[in-house]
């Protein structure tokens, strides 16, 4: 080639890339936007031609900044999941591209308040003042980056701390039917965790309106709120809104994770997501499956927990601990959706009707509950005193049974059973009354060492109470190490026991007065 030809290719080189960039400016200039059109809309979601270019989860925007997500990305037609009130809307509106994904406002100014899941306040006060969004979908951590669940994340729920623990980073099932305690003992877990670092995020799903003032109010009045973010859906909002709820607050407990500290996030509760996203799915003409959900709702709930995990040190060690919720049917456990979620968590608390009706609250099925972390994630001054506690437990619940057909016991049995009558009365707790750890072990190690068995099984309630009064005059150090993870000496224990017979001693039968007989002169 001559330089002549190389010279002129330079020129041409020149004129095309200057061309080139006059084009990309002045496509700049124009903000050219792909608009589409409405063609059908129903409850909830709209059918929508016209964008070409549209990717799966992109946000769109339609008249009265109404926001929706692509669903279904078909070649003719986009199925929409709408996120607003959709009233106004009607076949032939324009709807506009966005070029990216749901996401959702997070940051500490989020403490104290009441959002829904577009980050708009409930709560009546001001705007949410920051700029910082995440978005609602994110990939779960990498194995590579996830560190075993060893520290506990306290209740203050005797039976679930000492037969059920919970650990930081785990993903406990909470499920029973309706009305037997569940939402209770997620609030009860969440007024525990005041002063112990611990941010809680409290993700009301499809609920009435009145349980989510009463929770709220609840969490003022013992001022929980200064630690925790509440998200809500109620029962009547656009079933886009309580679908997009979990993923939008777990967006909002990874920021806080991400950021070194440990988090508590409540799913209350998931039945109600399977049910909005089941109707999604119907309207979006999606083929049913078992019971009607779709054959993806296992994946749905999955990639959402899979993001609950305790962090490596070198990305921050923080937490971040699941307690979704479910609703079972008449005790059912093995229906289509709690199967689902037993499979995809560490474990679950069984709420039993039964137990709720007799009055023993919380109304946890010892038996049918099972945490998979298990004692890794538990103090060690617990294993100390409810080794045997679960077994004792367990036999107590089969004598019962059994004795009930009115056969003799022998003096053993019986004696089992007295043991067994008082483990189940001390488990017992009222609402909204988290116990600390020493309380805890004092009155567990009082039951291990039996020494409740001589108090009248209708005085345990004042017992169980004298004996957490006694607690505060547990020796500093010794609370100290009740805390850590140091393990109980025999110096401990016996110390422990001795400040729990002198609570119970004025509980305990006194011994009939000895009569001395006298001789005749």
């Amino acid at each position: 080639m001559s330089i002549e030809s190389l010279n002129l290719q330079n020129v041409f080189d020149t004129i095309f890339s200057g061309i080139d960039q006059v084009n990309q400016n002045f496509v700049a200039k124009l903000q050219i936007q792909e608009v589409g059109i409405i063609t059908s809309i129903s409850t909830g979601i709209a059918k929508v031609s016209g964008l070409p270019g549209v990717g799966y989860d992109e946000l769109l925007t339609f008249p009265g900044n109404i926001l929706g997500i692509a669903f279904n990305v078909d070649e003719e037609e986009i199925g929409v999941v709408l996120l607003g009130e959709y009233w106004h809307l009607q076949a032939g509106d324009e709807v506009r591209r966005t070029g990216r994904v749901m996401d959702v406002a997070v940051g500490n100014e989020l403490l104290g308040r009441v959002i829904d899941p577009l980050g708009r306040p409930l709560d009546g006060t001001e705007k949410i003042d920051t700029n910082k969004r995440m978005p609602i979908e994110r990939p779960s951590p990498a194995i590579m980056d996830r560190a075993p669940v060893t520290v506990p994340l306290q209740t203050g729920l005797k039976v679930i701390d000492a037969m059920i623990p919970i650990g930081r980073g785990q993903r406990e099932l909470i499920l029973g039917d309706h009305q037997t305690g569940k939402t209770a003992i997620a609030l009860d877990t969440i007024l525990n965790q005041r002063d112990q670092n611990v941010i809680c995020i409290y993700c009301a799903i499809g609920q009435r309106a009145s349980a989510v003032a009463k929770t709220v109010a609840t969490l003022r009045e013992k001022e929980a709120m200064d630690y925790t973010v509440i998200m809500v859906t109620e029962g009547n909002d656009p079933p886009g809104l309580t679908y997009i709820a979990p993923y939008a607050a777990t967006s909002i407990a990874e920021f806080f994770m991400k950021a070194g500290r440990d988090v508590l996030i409540v799913y209350d509760d998931l039945t109600q997501h399977a049910r909005s996203y089941r109707e999604l799915t119907l309207l979006l003409r999606r083929p049913p499956g078992r019971e009607a959900f779709p054959g993806d709702i296992f994946y749905i709930h999955s990639r959402l927990l899979e993001r609950a995990t305790h962090l490596c040190k070198e990305m921050g060690n923080g937490s971040l601990t699941a307690l979704p919720i479910i609703e079972t049917e008449a005790e059912d456990i093995s229906a289509y959706i709690p199967t689902n979620l037993i499979s995809i968590t560490d474990g679950q608390i069984y709420l039993s009707p039964s137990l709720f009706e007799l009055g023993i609250l919380p109304a946890v099925d010892v038996g049918k509950s099972v945490s998979r972390v298990g004692g890794k994630a538990q103090l060690a001054a617990y294993r100390v005193v409810t080794g045997d506690l679960k077994l004792a437990y367990a036999q107590f619940e089969e004598l019962e049974s059994f004795s009930r057909f009115g056969a003799r016991l022998d003096e053993e049995t019986h004696k089992i059973i007295e043991h067994g009558k008082r483990i189940r009365a001390s488990l017992k707790q009222p609402e909204f009354s988290p116990v600390s750890v020493a309380a805890q072990i004092i009155v567990l190690l009082a039951l291990s060492a039996k020494l409740f068995d001589l108090v009248p099984i209708e005085q345990m309630k004042d017992a169980e109470l004298a004996l957490v009064q006694a607690a505060t005059i547990v020796p500093t150090e010794l609370n100290k190490r009740l805390s850590s993870a140091e393990k109980l000496t025999d110096q401990d224990r016996d110390a422990l026991i001795q400040i729990a017979s002198n609570a119970l001693a004025r509980f305990q039968p006194k011994p009939p007065p000895t009569i001395v007989a006298q001789g005749k002169k």
